[in-house]
């Protein structure tokens, strides 16, 4: 039982914090991207968390942005998501995942996903276009290829968390929703934003904004069942903290450095 609560503590933390984070109107219009001076992220930006189970560090998640070469003549962004198990979850079950998406730094749409996965003896690598203007994406699994329809306004894994801190719909009283494609499937979220509160953490203490998150089918997680996420409620609306219950107890993350806005270059 222990090792397969911690098993689905770090495997699943790579998406983890971007797949339960994702956020447009309720009409499923999406809303119109912030411009870039007033976005609440920029290039430089580090956010490192600590992943635990019954108080039991499995673990550790970095979210970076960084710049990337323009493409068609648009600025874009880099978004990098590690995440690497902690050395007593190593010792029998080693997690080394990265994701790396390329975005219009404007619209936060992907252009390019890349998904190394290594857990275990688990080994999966991911390669995905997203061609909007086709409404298809094009993508490559350990090597073999494919093609699947998709949405407009499509988000990867990662793009989508972003794109959430950006939207100005992140409030109590307000239901959501999105598509995110990951691994070869288009997935429908729910978001709910529940309560302001005042919390306290390893990044500091504030007030946050509750949201709750419905997951509406399996696959992702272990089962089907709600995520709560808390964004500190400032112009960075950083996701401060995570909580996912599972049979015994209750997975938690909780930032531990990143809390402070990069210095300007």
């Amino acid at each position: 039982m222990i090792r397969r609560r911690a098993r689905f503590s770090a495997f699943r933390f790579s998406l983890f914090l971007a797949l339960v984070l994702v956020t447009v109107p309720e009409a499923a219009v999406p809303e119109e991207p912030a411009p870039a001076s007033v976005r609440p992220f920029v290039a430089g930006e580090r956010l490192t968390y600590r992943v635990s189970w019954l108080g039991i560090h499995v673990a550790t998640t970095v979210m970076e942005v960084g710049d990337a070469p323009p493409l068609s003549g648009r600025q874009a962004l880099r978004l990098l998501t590690t995440a690497v198990s902690s050395p007593v979850l190593t010792t029998f079950y080693p997690v080394d995942n990265r994701v790396e998406s390329i975005v219009d730094a404007e619209t936060l749409l992907p252009h390019r996903l890349l998904f190394r996965r290594r857990e275990g003896k688990r080994k999966n690598d991911y390669d995905i276009a997203f061609e909007p203007a086709a409404g298809q994406v094009a993508g490559t699994k350990d090597g073999q290829p494919y093609t699947l329809p998709i949405p407009s306004n499509t988000h990867d894994s990662i793009s989508c968390l972003y794109a959430v801190r950006t939207g100005s719909s992140l409030q109590p009283g307000v239901s959501q929703a999105m598509t995110v494609h990951h691994d070869k499937k288009n997935y429908r979220l729910e978001v709910r934003g529940e309560a302001i509160e005042k919390i306290r953490g390893p990044w500091g203490e504030g007030e946050a904004v509750r949201a709750l998150v419905i997951m509406p089918f399996q696959g992702i997680f272990l089962n089907e069942g709600n995520i709560r996420v808390w964004f500190i409620n400032d112009a960075r609306r950083v996701p401060v903290r995570m909580r996912a219950k599972v049979i015994i107890g209750s997975i938690v993350a909780e930032l531990v450095e990143g809390g402070s806005a990069p210095k300007a270059p």
